[in-house]
């Protein structure tokens, strides 16, 4: 009781102090990451489910003048992550919460033979997978990212379906509530190491923190799942990342939690550092401790979260992270990242539904986020959306794809009619 009522007390210290830029550093109390967000509760937590409605014909979604948004693919099942092959071929895999509705458990292979932007064949890459999200390639070896473990398969580059059984070589951590259960991977340039992303089990540690054991960050293991470690850990729901061009940075796009109002918590991308703590459950956006934690406060934790480089936007639901190499689109965009927003449930006004832009320069953000792709809401005082992008990827043209799983489209932007 009085371990309690002492963790009470010195979490009011530090929401008192919650507007000052800084505190004594020889106070022992942790020094507030920033004076801009609002109160905790300012506002209350409202559900808002979007409701699908079914695009226009002859309707898309709407990029900036010079750009032109084409389907590439549809008629899929809930695709959520693209990746595109060394040889062109688009994989695209198919799932869903399985909480909360059947998951098609699918890789679907797209082949645009000519490269003129026009899908020539589909096949089944792969089924019988258990809601499959990241992919990746490194020499003879096809990996999926299943909620449950990375699996490792024979592959060689022109393969239209995976014809070896696979072998699990790392399993992760997926029973009970499952929400988060997206699991991205990819590799670093020298192609020896994979990094994988693993959501939190819950909002904010509600069910019992062994329920986050080998949550909420992202691992690092070898290519044959030996060597695991902890990459970076507070990281609540990391899904999207990329290398930042000219580096060997890599950055994540990053949900945070739902329940403290409209305008809490920023959803945000933010370079990885090796070793770093990002404050998943106990603070958030830097030193802000979460009051819901405060039964186990964790005050050294709270102290040594990092705040992450960008704001994204509160309950944006950032999924998708990609930067672009390319050259085809306007000299302002290369180099920068575009970050899909699946949109959440939990703001008053819808927020999200967009694929936004964010100029880079020396590996660094250099402005706000600007609106890339936009058009998915249908009628934002009925909650009514088009679709929902999750993920972006480039084509080697230099044109994007954007996976929209509420009509089940790729869509194809780039700078002409190729």
């Amino acid at each position: 009781m009085r371990k309690n009522i002492g963790g009470i007390l010195l979490l009011a210290i530090l929401l008192s102090c919650a507007n000052n830029k800084a505190l004594n550093s020889n106070s022992g109390i942790a020094a507030v990451a920033t004076d801009t967000l609002p109160a905790p509760f300012a506002t209350p937590s409202v559900r808002n489910n979007s409701k699908m409605v079914a695009w226009p014909e002859n309707k898309t979604p709407v990029a900036p003048a010079g750009f032109t948004v084409t389907k590439f693919a549809e008629a899929l099942d809930h695709p959520r992550w693209i990746y595109v092959g060394a040889n062109g071929d688009v994989f695209i895999a198919e799932s869903n919460t399985a909480s909360r509705s059947r998951s098609a458990n699918r890789i679907t292979l797209f082949r645009d033979s000519n490269k003129d932007g026009v899908v020539e064949s589909r096949h089944v890459f792969a089924q019988n997978l258990n809601q499959p999200f990241g992919m990746l390639t490194i020499n003879n070896s096809f990996y999926v990212a299943n909620t449950d473990g990375l699996m490792q398969f024979d592959y060689k580059i022109g393969d239209t379906s995976l014809t070896s059984d696979g072998k699990k070589i790392v399993a992760l951590p997926a029973g009970g509530y499952n929400n988060h259960w997206t699991r991205n991977i990819i590799a670093n340039t020298a192609g020896n190491k994979i990094y994988i992303s693993v959501g939190s089990g819950s909002n904010v540690a509600e069910r019992g923190l062994a329920n986050e054991i080998r949550r909420a960050g992202i691992l690092e293991v070898n290519t044959d799942g030996s060597g695991e470690r902890i990459y970076a850990s507070g990281l609540r729901n990391p899904v999207g990342m990329d290398w930042a061009p000219g580096t060997q940075t890599l950055w994540t796009a990053v949900n945070e939690r739902d329940g403290l109002g409209d305008d809490l918590v920023p959803d945000y991308m933010t370079s990885v550092k090796e070793g770093a703590f990002y404050g998943w459950p106990y603070a958030y956006f830097g030193k802000n401790p979460d009051p819901r934690m405060k039964d186990t406060p964790r005050l050294d934790l709270v102290n040594k979260t990092l705040v992450p480089d960008l704001d994204l936007g509160s309950h944006t639901a950032s999924l998708g992270l990609a930067f672009y190499t390319g050259n085809s689109f306007p000299a302002q965009y290369r180099g920068g990242a575009f970050v899909a927003q699946h949109g959440s449930w939990n703001r008053s006004a819808l927020s999200g539904y967009k694929v936004v832009f964010v100029p880079f320069a020396n590996g660094k953000p250099t402005g706000k986020p600007q609106d890339f792709l936009t058009g998915f809401i249908a009628d934002a005082a009925k909650s009514e959306v088009y679709g929902r992008p999750v993920c972006v990827a480039w084509l080697a043209d230099g044109s994007m794809l954007v996976s929209d799983d509420g009509s089940n489209v790729i869509w194809r932007v780039s700078t002409g009619r190729k």
